[in-house]
Formats: C-alpha cells, sequence, structure tokens
C-alpha cells in the first residue's frame, strides 16, 4: 500500500516521469516529392502522357523536316517546335497530379499519412518542377537529332544557331508551364475541369488578348505586362531585357501567383472524402 502511494507521489513530483515518449520522425520533404512524383505516372492517363511526351517530339521534328523550307532547318527551329507539345502536355500532367487527390479519392490516405496540406502540395510543386529538367534535355536532344537528320536529307550543313544561354529560358518556359497545370489543378480539384480551365487559358485567352491589342490602342502597350503566354512564347526565343523581365514577372503574378493563392486558400480549408 506505501509502496504504491509513494510511486504515484514519484509520478506526480516528477514530470517527466508520465511524459509520453518521442514521436514519430516528421517524413522528409524529399521523400514526400519522390511519392509525388511516382504518383504522377503511375496511374494509366499519366503513363500514357508521359509516353505522348517522347511521341509528339518526334512527330514534331518529322513534319518540320516535311514542310518547313530547308532555310528553317535550324537548331532553334526544332528545339521551338518540339517545346510547344511540350508546354501542353506537361501542364495537363501537373493538373491530373494535383486532382489525384480528390478525383481519385486518395485524399483521406494523403492527408492522413501527412496531415499538412501545404507540405503535400510543396512537394507535387517540386517533383512537377523537376519534370522540366528531363524534359528539356529531351527536347533539346531530339532537336539536335532532327536538325542533323534535316541537314543530310537537305544535303546543307548543319545550323547550329542556338547557344547554351538559350537553355535557361526554354527550362524557364516549360518550368512556368506546368506551373500554370498546377495552378488549374489548385483552383478546381477536378480532373476535367482542370484540364479544361488549362485549355481555356492557353487557346482562348491568348487570342482575345491579341485582338483587344489589336483593335485597342490603349491595350497595345498594356499586352506584355499581362499576357503569360506572349512572354513563354518571347522565352523560347531567349534574351531577355530587363523590362522584358518585369513583363514576366508581372504576368507570372497575375495568371500563377495570385491563383495559386486564392486555390491554396481554399485547399487548406475544404473537406476531403
Amino acid at each position: 500500500m506505501s509502496t504504491q502511494t509513494l510511486s504515484t507521489t514519484a509520478a506526480v513530483t516528477d514530470p517527466g516521469a508520465m511524459s509520453p515518449g518521442p514521436g514519430p520522425a516528421r517524413i522528409p520533404l524529399r521523400r514526400i516529392v519522390a511519392v509525388e512524383l511516382r504518383k504522377s505516372f503511375d496511374t494509366r492517363a499519366g503513363l500514357w502522357l508521359l509516353i505522348s511526351v517522347g511521341f509528339l517530339a518526334l512527330l514534331t521534328t518529322g513534319a518540320v523536316i516535311a514542310f518547313s523550307p530547308d532555310d528553317d532547318f535550324t537548331s532553334s527551329t526544332f528545339t521551338t517546335a518540339i517545346a510547344f507539345p511540350m508546354s501542353v502536355i506537361l501542364p495537363i500532367i501537373a493538373a491530373l497530379a494535383v486532382t489525384s487527390e480528390w478525383t481519385q479519392r486518395s485524399g483521406l490516405t494523403t492527408f492522413t499519412v501527412v496531415p499538412h496540406r501545404g507540405r503535400i502540395m510543396l512537394g507535387k510543386a517540386v517533383a512537377l518542377v523537376s519534370v522540366a529538367l528531363p524534359a528539356t534535355a529531351l527536347a533539346l536532344l531530339v532537336g539536335a537529332g532532327g536538325n542533323v537528320v534535316a541537314s543530310w536529307i537537305s544535303g546543307h550543313d548543319a545550323v547550329w544557331d542556338q547557344s547554351l544561354v538559350a537553355v535557361p529560358y526554354l527550362l524557364l518556359s516549360l518550368a512556368l508551364s506546368l506551373a500554370m497545370g498546377l495552378v488549374c489543378g489548385t483552383l478546381v480539384r477536378n480532373s476535367a475541369g482542370a484540364v479544361v480551365a488549362f485549355f481555356v487559358f492557353s487557346f482562348v485567352v491568348p487570342p482575345l488578348l491579341g485582338l483587344l491589342a489589336m483593335t485597342q490602342d490603349w491595350f497595345h502597350d498594356v499586352q506584355p505586362w499581362v499576357d503569360l503566354d506572349l512572354q513563354l512564347a518571347a522565352l523560347l526565343r531567349g534574351s531577355f531585357d530587363p523590362e522584358q523581365w518585369f513583363q514576366l514577372a508581372a504576368s507570372s503574378g497575375l495568371w500563377l501567383v495570385l491563383p495559386l493563392a486564392a486555390g491554396m486558400w481554399t485547399l487548406l480549408r475544404s473537406e476531403v472524402k
């Protein structure tokens, strides 16, 4: 009786005697990135979209050789042509990667293992942007191969007019395109709706802005500051001056940063079913 009383008294007077042991270690961000990168291509849709990137790169190269005049057979022509389908396919992969937690109902599992949704979204963003690195390498590699084949067919010397300085511009262009898919997925959180939203942004908004710039003089000087698609196309040509960097920052803030902030605000507060 006295022994039990003494042990109870010791437990009360010594807070460390009843303190719980150390909790489980926090999952590192690199593991979240690796898991999210694998999840992006584990599904049948993600796998075929990844395969289509390589297929469209080869198809675009063949189209340039078949339909372009011999004077256009340069390394920059092939790389720019290949970058266009990549800037369409890669954002779709990004949108599907974000919406999978809601569309495929894997959010309960994901957010139970890692309750902090912000870390999951950060892991998705890092994983998706890292896809731009091999995509850029693929564009340069296939473009170089197409340039060699085109010079052999035409009988002219291969023109290597693309320097290493253009590589960061191409990488940034693909990364920003991926970010747009991420933004659409975060805002809509539905696979079909996110893909439609991306196509509206890519193929409906730019022509409307261009038409407005052609018909309204006041908007002609404003367009470079609000038209992100115009800046992405300019990145493929490379060689930005300081004013163009400010224009890129302004248009990115309008179409990427503000919508992403709104999407994250709703995502962190929405109910996962």
